[in-house]
């Protein structure tokens, strides 16, 4: 990689670096390769690739406008965007991705469950049921479907509301300091469609930042498939796996990238799982609208076309999801981050937060081809304990196991999203807590950061907030 590229800080384009720095700073800087971006501002997650040309750039921008202005009821002289609902959780993708960031939690009991939604699936016990699982990974539960949609159109009624209570644990480290842990327990209340299935498998999901999707989807399947171990042959207690999905497009099983459980294989179908599911937009992907048979009003409901986001402007919008640059890390050389990064390793938190990838060929998308990136993720499924366990299978996902989360972008969380809640339904109210959460195949790193002395302590979060 030629590192004297022009990048950008705040979105204004720099000169090279390579005169002012040392290459191997430069190298730890650009986690996305040359699509980084230097800005550390509240839009860090919101800027095109570096390499992105001026002559594609037209596309991005066409691409965020469908992704950040809401969507109307049908039918509407804005034909272009009218078809949502009949039921949904957002009326825009920007409702749960504000500014291309993390969601979070409702902070108190009243509040709402704006960037958090919740998926429903019931145990495959019949034949049929088990035939759903290749296709679509999960059951639907009969009345509600996969997913709660808290919102709908005026003359129907939202399916239900979701509520997170939490119950408290407590714990101490090796000097002594204690914590408490929050640990939600989710509700449904106001349910309009009739009673839940009594095996109903619930689990609440925070919507995820967006950065660097499309240099994930670069990846080689057979790199992903080199990490995998699942049977812990090695014998260092990491066992992680690959979900296989099934893809739409290619209507055959692949490789799942994408969401908590690695239950999406692409970009594009993430995209219009999205907007099916969260919007209540049918696209070429899914030309149906999300409603169950004991919804008779809402599949009688106005559309807004068939499909209502055609197959361009769904690629304009997977255009932009995958072309969102990824901020650089600050301050490398820090001691202290160093120091951090040295406690990273040793707790072998890398095992699985793997540090460093290779993007490869990617057909139309020259931009993050043969990349040298740092997601910190390896893409895998990993068991993380009855802890964090939702019980709810997905594909080949169980229900304790969940992909690694990537960890670049994670110190500007709270710059861009003004929170610092972490995993999958938000219960760490930072980064610390989110590690003491970790269990199963990582309960070694955990216990390994429950040894360390503050100052230690400090260092690693320092490191952390500098990715």
């Amino acid at each position: 990689m030629k590192l004297a590229k022009t990048l950008l800080w705040g979105g204004m384009l720099l000169s090279p670096l390579a005169n002012s720095t040392e290459p191997a700073t430069l190298d730890k800087q650009l986690s996305g390769g040359a699509t980084t971006v230097l800005d550390k501002s509240s839009n860090a997650f919101s800027l095109p690739a570096n390499n992105l040309s001026i002559l594609r750039r037209d596309n991005f921008f066409i691409g965020n406008a469908f992704f950040k202005q809401p969507w109307v009821i049908a039918p509407s002289s804005t034909s272009a965007r009218d078809g949502l609902g009949p039921l949904f959780n957002s009326n825009s993708c920007q409702g749960c991705h504000v500014k291309d960031g993390k969601g979070h939690p409702p902070l108190t009991r009243e509040d709402n469950f704006l960037s958090t939604l919740v998926r429903l699936s019931i145990p495959a016990e019949t034949s049929e049921q088990k035939a759903l699982l290749s296709t679509l990974g999960v059951v639907p539960e009969p009345s509600y479907g996969d997913q709660i949609q808290p919102n709908a159109i005026p003359s129907l009624k939202g399916e239900a509301t979701p509520r997170f209570d939490y119950e408290e644990i407590t714990g101490q480290f090796k000097d002594g300091e204690t914590y408490t842990l929050l640990k939600p327990i989710l509700k449904l209340e106001n349910l309009n469609y009739g009673a839940l299935h009594p095996q109903v498998q619930m689990s609440a999901r925070v919507a995820p930042v967006m950065i660097g999707m499309g240099l994930l989807e670069a990846i080689p399947e057979a790199d992903l498939l080199a990490l995998a171990d699942p049977d812990d042959k090695n014998n260092d207690g990491i066992s992680g796996r690959l979900n296989q999905v099934w893809d739409v497009k290619s209507q055959k099983t692949v490789v799942g990238r994408f969401g908590w459980k690695a239950n999406q294989p692409t970009v594009e179908q993430q995209s219009a799982g999205a907007f099916h599911g969260d919007l209540g937009i049918t696209s070429p992907m899914f030309a149906n609208p999300p409603c169950t048979s004991s919804q008779a009003d809402c599949l009688k409901a106005p559309h807004g076309g068939q499909p209502e986001i055609n197959q361009e402007l769904l690629e304009m919008v997977s255009f932009y999801a995958s072309l969102l640059a990824v901020p650089a890390r600050r301050d490398v050389q820090d001691p202290e981050v160093l120091k951090g990064e040295r406690l990273f390793k040793l707790a072998n938190c890398s095992a699985c937060h793997l540090p460093e990838l290779k993007t490869g060929f990617k057909p139309d998308f020259p931009e993050l081809e043969n990349q040298t990136i740092q997601p910190f993720t390896d893409l895998l499924l990993h068991d993380m304990g009855e802890g964090l366990a939702d019980q709810r299978p997905d594909y080949l996902a169980t229900g304790s196991e969940w992909r690694t989360a990537p960890l670049w972008g994670i110190g500007l969380i709270e710059t861009v999203n003004g929170h610092t809640r972490f995993l999958h339904d938000g219960r760490a109210r930072n980064l610390m807590e989110a590690i003491l959460w970790h269990e199963g195949e990582a309960k070694a790193s955990r216990d390994y950061v429950l040894k360390l002395h503050k100052d230690k302590r400090t260092a690693l979060l320092r490191f952390l907030n500098s990715l």
